[in-house]
């Protein structure tokens, strides 16, 4: 019963003269799931993108965070269900499989 309340993700590129830096905040609230999504580019304005998913189109769905926990724990075990495949959100926050 894993479930991701918080995850935040950032990710920079220090390329001259236009660094960009990108950062993913999904969070967990009684209604679904609400991601947003900044974009900045150089010395740019951030750009800023929010979007949220329902209980029902998230049920069972596994974060990124929580993808990689799973296979942590998987690999512990040291077994893997053939054809294992879980609904998810990726690292840009769109719907998805994970198969493993």
């Amino acid at each position: 019963q894993l479930e991701t309340l918080e995850q935040e993700e950032q990710e920079c590129l220090e390329l001259t003269p236009h660094p960009t830096e990108k950062t993913t905040h999904i969070v967990n609230h009684e209604h679904g799931m609400t991601v947003t999504r900044t974009l900045q580019e150089g010395g740019a304005e951030p750009r800023c993108h929010s979007f949220s998913y329902g209980r029902a189109r998230l049920r069972a769905r596994l974060l990124e965070g929580a993808s990689l926990l799973l296979l942590r724990v998987l690999a512990r075990r040291q077994t893997m269900p053939p054809g294992l495949v879980f609904p998810a959100i990726d690292g840009e926050g769109d719907l998805c499989t994970f198969s493993f």
